[in-house]
Formats: C-alpha cells, sequence, structure tokens
C-alpha cells in the first residue's frame, strides 16, 4: 500500500528515480527519466512531480545540481511499498550452496567463509553474529576429577564445548561421585535449551545425590560461562569493497567507516533489535541511529540453527544500494548457512 499522498503516477517516479540513481550514483533529472523510461508524460510534467516528491520530503536536491535523489524516507517508501522482490538465479544458488558445503566443519571457521563469500558476492561489506549463546542446546556435561579435591566441569553445547571451568573443593569427593551427578543432570537437562537450565534444578540434584553446596556451585557456574557471553563475536569481510562505492572517495568518510567495522559493539547495535526477528529487515540512513553512519544502509537476515534464529547475516552499504538484489542474497546465503549447520549438527 502506498503513501496516502503518493498516487500511482508519483509512486511510479519514485521507484525509477531510485533505480536510475542506484545505478548511476548521479543524481536524476527528469530529462533523463524521460529519455530513459516510457513515462509516457512529459518532461515539465515529470519535474512538476519530483517537485513535488521534494516537498513531501522524498527526494533531496545536493548542492546546485539539477537532478535530485532519494531521500531516506524516499528509500524507506520504496522498500517498503514500491520495491518488486527479487529470486536469486540458479548459478547464484548453486554457488552460494556448493561453497558451504565445501567449508570447514568448525563453526567459526564456517561463518568466516560465508562472511567472505556475502561480501564478494554483494561487493559491500558483510558481517555475520556467530550464534548466540542464549539459542544453545544443552548437549551434555562431564565433571572430571584431576586430585581428591580439584576438578574441571566441561559443558557442551549444540555449537559445541561451551565452557571449561576448573573447580576446588574444600573436601575430597571420589570421582565416582562426579560420574554419578553428570548422569543426573544429562538426564535432566540434555536437549532443553541453555538459557533454560536453572540453578535451582541443579540445586535439587545435588541435593538428592547428597552432595555438597560446592558441586552445585561449580557446575551453576560452569553453566553460567557457558551462556555469559551477551553480545556474540561478529566476523566481518570486504570492507575494501567500499572503495569502490563513489559515496566513499572521501578519505575521511572512508575512515569512520573502517572505525565503526573495527569496533563489533558498533555492529552489532546497528543490528540487535533485529535479533529477535523472524523476518528480514532494513535500515537506512539516520535510522541505523548515528550521524557517522547516516550515508549507509544495512540489508539483515537471520539465520537458523533448528527451529531457533541463533544469528544475523548483515550487508552495510551506501544507502544507494539495490535493496532487491542484496535482500535476496543475504536471504539466500542464510538459508545456505543454515541447512549447513543443521547438517554438521546431524552427522
Amino acid at each position: 500500500m502506498k503513501s496516502p499522498d503518493l498516487d500511482q503516477r508519483k509512486a511510479y517516479i519514485l521507484a525509477t528515480v531510485v533505480y536510475e540513481y542506484v545505478a548511476t550514483a548521479e543524481p536524476v533529472a527528469s530529462q533523463t527519466l524521460t529519455q530513459k523510461y516510457n513515462l509516457g508524460i512529459s518532461s515539465a510534467t515529470v519535474r512538476n512531480e519530483m517537485a513535488e516528491l521534494e516537498a513531501g520530503g522524498y527526494l533531496v536536491q545536493p548542492h546546485t545540481s539539477a537532478g535530485r535523489i532519494p531521500s531516506d524516507a524516499g528509500y524507506r517508501t520504496y522498500v517498503d511499498q514500491l520495491m518488486e522482490p527479487e529470486t536469486l538465479t540458479v548459478a547464484d544458488r548453486t554457488r552460494i550452496r556448493e561453497e558451504l558445503r565445501d567449508a570447514s566443519r568448525e563453526l567459526d571457521d564456517l561463518i568466516d567463509q560465508t562472511t567472505r563469500l556475502l561480501g564478494r558476492l554483494s561487493n559491500n561489506l558483510a558481517f555475520v553474529t556467530k550464534p548466540q549463546a542464549e539459542t544453545q542446546v544443552f548437549k551434555h556435561v562431564q565433571l572430571i576429577s584431576l586430585a581428591p579435591r580439584t576438578g574441571v566441569a566441561i559443558v557442551v553445547t549444540s555449537l559445541g564445548v561451551g565452557a571449561q571451568s576448573l573447580f576446588e573443593l574444600t573436601s575430597d569427593v571420589a570421582p565416582d561421585d562426579l560420574t554419578r551427578l553428570s548422569s543426573a543432570l544429562n538426564a535432566r537437562f540434555a536437549n532443553r535449551k541453555l538459557r533454560d537450565v536453572g540453578e535451582a534444578e541443579i540445586a535439587a540434584i545435588v541435593a538428592e545425590l547428597n552432595l555438597t553446596d560446592e558441586l552445585r556451585g561449580a557446575v551453576a557456574a560452569a553453566v553460567q560461562s557457558a551462556r555469559s557471553n551477551e553480545t556474540p563475536a561478529i566476523a566481518a569481510a570486504g570492507a575494501q569493497n567500499l572503495l569502490d562505492q563513489p559515496e566513499f572517495h572521501d578519505a575521511r568518510k572512508l575512515q569512520s567507516i573502517l572505525r565503526i567495522v573495527e569496533e563489533q559493539r558498533t555492529l552489532y547495535d546497528i543490528v540487535a533489535d533485529a535479533m529477535t526477528s523472524e523476518n528480514p529487515s532494513v535500515k537506512i540512513g539516520h535510522e541505523l541511529g548515528s550521524e557517522e553512519l547516516a550515508d549507509l544502509s544495512v540489508v539483515t537476515v537471520p539465520y537458523r540453527f533448528g527451529p531457533h534464529a541463533v544469528g544475523m547475516l548483515s550487508i552495510l552499504g551506501p544507502r544507494r544500494m539495490p535493496y532487491a538484489r542484496l535482500l535476496a542474497l543475504a536471504s539466500g546465503t542464510a538459508e545456505s548457512l543454515s541447512q549447513r549447520l543443521a547438517d554438521a549438527e546431524l552427522s
């Protein structure tokens, strides 16, 4: 549904301005639209419509140029209401699937390779949040005796070893007691979300086995350690692609962006509110929350591990980006990554 102040003709002209500006990086004049596109109206009519779009906040006229470019509101209207969705070609899908199929089975390596692939295919900066601890599933815990009063608690999750915690006790504990406790914990918690493994239940199991409260503390500390990293690590690739974008030929602008890339917390903040979403999202210009980021947009798509969205796959680039193409690319890559993770878990 179009904005109430956009009739069909204005909507078409706005969409055409966005399309032309994305393709050329040059402000779009009414004469250009009349010559290149079959609008069926005169250049003067197009010029009047563009002036009204500017007055409505959808277009802006940079500097003294005769042409206009989309504003944040213009891009937002285009993405939400006017853009035709794209689908990936068979060749693109095959390439993504094959590259990820051949990737390492190690989670970090798989995420890094996915990020590099997305950076290459998008010709922008790609970044991928690694799976969040809160979405991990508890697989098992192993309590190992190292000495009569010393042991290690190893928590294994659906994404690998979540934590290894050394513990010291004030009294001896038999290795058989650690084995019994491990078995009881695994029987109770296996295949539950890690965030649902509660300290009260751990305490109840320890009490049932007539073991010490120190052991409860050791297990609880190991579980907490496994889920303690609330901000997931981020892999980023393709920053050099921004050098090819006309918007960033200004060295100062590019330096600001590269500084942002180095600050993983900033990248995380850009997509944090999309973390609980089941759907792709697009943030444009000032929606990123910083004047320093106002020339950028980000396309974000969740990828999944089992039934849960565990991370975000994002493309960061100039506001003048081919949104439909990049959404299709990010969605296709997220789908292949999700499948690759599912295959790795099953094997």
